[in-house]
């Protein structure tokens, strides 16, 4: 177990550290984010206001969790395409030339693209007070958790992709017709609630829906905020933490059928 753990910290700690150095990643994920947020959120806040939102929040309070995910999702794209990169340089053929099982390799990757989507999301979840959302400690170790959990799983999805993928350009052509319709029917951009019925239905049955919904809970634990129609914290987090499950082995079956080549 030691050494299962040393293998895979010692990936997470080589993810970590590449993606810190390339600072135009850094800012990109986080800056892209922070601008839908101020001019989508705020610009429409006096003039739009989908059917299902609770009373008692704006839009932009409202855009808030689901920017939160965003800034998860584009940090999991942009950490899990360097394993693409990793092929074409040779680092990945060495890697699994050694002895550790791809399991571990796919381990130590998806660790290190959640703690990179955590560092950014916690930048992020500091623009709390600008949406109205008033964070306690409580409410802000909850976040964390579930963005943990979130970030587990958007990352493992991406390594699914990126351990078939030969090209950057079609992990790209791949990744943004997945993940962005995921992120906007998981009720980040408009409530399940207020949706047709046929749509609501393809909500309901998308697992990030359920991350999504614990997010807004956690962010207002403990607080008597108008949430509207959205499932209850624990059966959130049940899901999410299936679905984050499920696509770590997806991804750890694809590695280990995948050609390093």
């Amino acid at each position: 177990m030691m050494r299962l753990m040393l293998q895979a910290g010692t990936l997470w700690w080589r993810e970590v550290r590449r993606y810190l150095r390339q600072r135009v990643r850094v800012v990109g994920s986080l800056a892209e984010p922070v601008i839908f947020w101020l001019v989508l959120g705020f610009g429409l806040k006096a003039s739009f206001r989908p059917s299902g939102i609770p009373a008692g929040i704006d839009y932009a309070q409202y855009f808030y969790p689901g920017m939160i995910v965003l800034v998860l999702l584009f940090v999991a794209i942009f950490s899990t395409i360097s394993t693409v990169e990793d092929r074409k340089q040779g680092f990945l053929q060495s890697v699994l030339v050694a002895p550790v099982s791809r399991t571990t390799v796919v381990f130590g990757q998806a660790l290190g693209g959640t703690t990179l989507a955590l560092i950014e999301g916690a930048i992020f979840l500091a623009l709390a007070p600008l949406a109205g959302v008033q964070l306690r400690p409580e409410a802000v170790a909850a976040a964390l958790g579930i963005m943990a959990i979130i970030a587990f799983a958007l990352t493992s999805i991406g390594l699914t992709i990126a351990w078939r993928i030969e090209s950057t350009q079609g992990f790209h052509a791949i990744m943004n017709p997945v993940l962005i319709p995921i992120w906007l029917l998981s009720g980040a951009f408009f409530p399940a609630a207020g949706a047709p019925a046929a749509l609501g239905w393809v909500m309901r049955l998308n697992p990030l829906t359920y991350g999504m919904a614990a997010l807004r809970r956690g962010l207002y634990l403990h607080q008597a905020a108008p949430l509207g129609a959205i499932p209850p914290l624990l059966p959130s987090l049940a899901i999410a933490a299936a679905f984050a499950l499920g696509a770590f082995l997806l991804a750890a079956r694809v590695a280990r059928r995948a050609t390093a080549v």
